[in-house]
């Protein structure tokens, strides 16, 4: 069963006023009668956090950036490798060296300048991962551990955020919204409960395509940007998988487990 999008109301529940140049700007999102202006509004008010500025918090934040998003918090305490280039494309040949989470903000400001970057360059954990997730409106989790995204999960669980979550190994993509507002929703850790997870795989040791990660970080920007906006059918309650060598997508319904250890206690 597809998930209607509830809208974010944003704090006070109105929203910050498109003036001229902003009408102008995303005067192309305006005229789509699902977003409008009150569309629009609702994204210049909201607070995205986006774990991860790699290959899928690239796109992710690129999108949202450009689309308007009011503040958009990026977390990685990583910095830019020589092999990051080839598929993280905040990044460029003179970002070698520097923090991802800096690099990825000089990046967005070229993109959007009316856009509020946090750059936060310590890796999120614990109280301060917390604190984050409890500020934003929507959380994508961007992050290549299962450790963090576990992390990240426990929190949304917490605070009722919305969860926009993707993955991206070798020719192989998936993604999935637990928009942690409803009830009815399941978590992360319905899907993969913590520890018994498959063995974790990285980048650097199977390799990834590269246009996959943009594939999978844009289509989880199209899902918070649906979130916030309140409109179309979210991706909550299914799995999109992708098979970028076959280039097929796949849907599996996913429901809430009355017995997960995060979200069947609360």
């Amino acid at each position: 069963m597809q998930a209607q999008v509830t809208p974010f109301l944003g704090k006070g529940g109105g929203g910050k006023v498109v003036n001229d140049n902003q009408l102008l700007r995303y005067s192309r999102h305006i005229l789509l009668p699902q977003l409008g202006i009150e569309g629009q509004e609702r994204l210049l008010a909201a607070r995205a956090l986006v774990v991860g500025a790699g290959g899928l918090g690239s796109p992710a934040a690129m999108y949202l950036a450009s689309a308007g998003m009011g503040t958009l918090v990026l977390c990685d305490g990583d910095t830019v490798d020589l092999t990051n280039l080839q598929r993280q494309i905040l990044h460029h040949t003179t970002s070698v060296g520097k923090p991802k989470a800096l690099s990825g903000r000089d990046t967005l400001a070229l993109v959007n300048p009316e856009v509020e970057v946090i750059a936060l360059e310590q890796r999120q954990e614990g109280a301060a991962l917390d604190e984050q997730i409890a500020a934003a409106d929507v959380v994508l989790d961007c992050s290549d551990n299962f450790t963090t995204r576990h992390a990240i999960n426990r929190a949304c669980v917490k605070h009722r955020k919305s969860l926009v979550s993707g993955a991206a190994i070798r020719f192989d993509g998936q993604v999935s919204v637990f928009d942690l507002r409803e009830p009815q929703s399941p978590c992360y850790n319905c899907l993969f409960a913590e520890g018994q997870e498959a063995e974790e795989v990285r980048c650097a040791v199977m390799g990834v395509f590269a246009p996959l990660t943009g594939i999978i970080g844009a289509t989880q920007a199209a899902e918070a940007l649906k979130l916030v906006v309140g409109c179309g059918e979210s991706l909550s309650g299914r799995l999109l998988l992708l098979d970028s060598l076959a280039m097929e997508w796949r849907s599996i319904n996913l429901a809430r487990d009355p017995a997960c250890a995060v979200c069947g206690t609360t």
